[in-house]
């Protein structure tokens, strides 16, 4: 029997969701964003449960929307809606994301990029081992970052968003903890044992306050945000129906440097 692709444990008061295809750098296929969003719901039904950990099996925390499903859509005369359909699941998991009312630790335990970087943003603080690392490649691939740039901007600031987007940076654990993404490094192995530290320092306080904290924090990005958060699935889903990401996806499989369309 395999195992499952999103592993939850709770060791009260810590909920734990582990994103678990290693073997892929945990990429977020369809399946995993699905599943992703039942575990969340799964958690939210238990009252036990005063905070919940996010984090990646092996040495990957996510790589993002899983490039070969991605590819392999692309030949089908239904590519456009199933690609938008992958960025609008992928929004609705940020939202719900945002909107659960028990505070999310993301435990970057190694590369968060792409889609796993707006896992990061989405959660609402980070802890990070000096082997994590944080970035948004995808115009190298050919393709643009457009869900997650609103997360990011309301997270960082304007600024290092776009030196991030427009760069296409990938940068250190030290970098992003000078920048507000990361709020603690800590010792690889011992992520999950702060996670629970931190778990425990929420438990101290009253449930319903921190729930209507949570809310408040969040209704000050509000629908704003979730005007942005669409605009940026459909842009996205735009940016992959081009040549240059085409080009840019078979270019990431095949492990070469893309040649861009003229």
């Amino acid at each position: 029997m395999s195992e499952p692709i999103v592993v939850v444990k709770k060791h009260v008061p810590l909920g734990t969701i582990i994103l678990n295809r290693p073997e892929k750098r945990n990429a977020l296929s369809r399946a995993m964003v699905e599943d992703l969003e039942q575990a969340f719901r799964d958690l939210h039904a238990e009252k036990s449960v005063r905070a919940v950990l996010l984090t990646g099996a092996g040495s990957a925390f996510c790589s993002g929307l899983d490039l070969a499903e991605m590819h392999a859509a692309a030949g089908e005369e239904d590519s456009f809606d199933r690609w938008r359909d992958d960025v609008v699941r992928l929004r609705d998991l940020y939202e719900v994301m945002l909107r659960f009312p028990k505070p999310i630790i993301a435990a970057v335990n190694g590369p968060a990029v792409a889609g796993g970087a707006g896992l990061v943003l989405a959660a609402d603080f980070a802890i990070a081992c000096s082997a994590a690392t944080f970035g948004f490649p995808e115009p190298r691939r050919g393709v643009i970052s457009g869900i997650c740039a609103p997360l990011l901007t309301f997270r960082v600031g304007g600024s290092h968003a776009a030196r991030l987007l427009l760069m296409a940076e990938t940068i250190t654990a030290q970098r992003a903890e000078a920048i507000g993404v990361f709020q603690e490094l800590v010792p690889h192995e011992k992520l999950w044992a702060r996670g629970m530290e931190i778990a425990n320092e929420i438990a101290l306080s009253a449930d319903e306050a921190i729930q209507l904290t949570k809310r408040m924090l969040n209704e000050t990005i509000g629908e704003t945000l979730e005007t942005f958060l669409s605009a940026g699935a459909a842009a996205s889903a735009t940016s992959r129906t081009t040549e240059a990401a085409a080009e840019g996806m078979k270019a990431f499989l095949e492990k070469r440097e893309p040649k861009w369309p003229t």
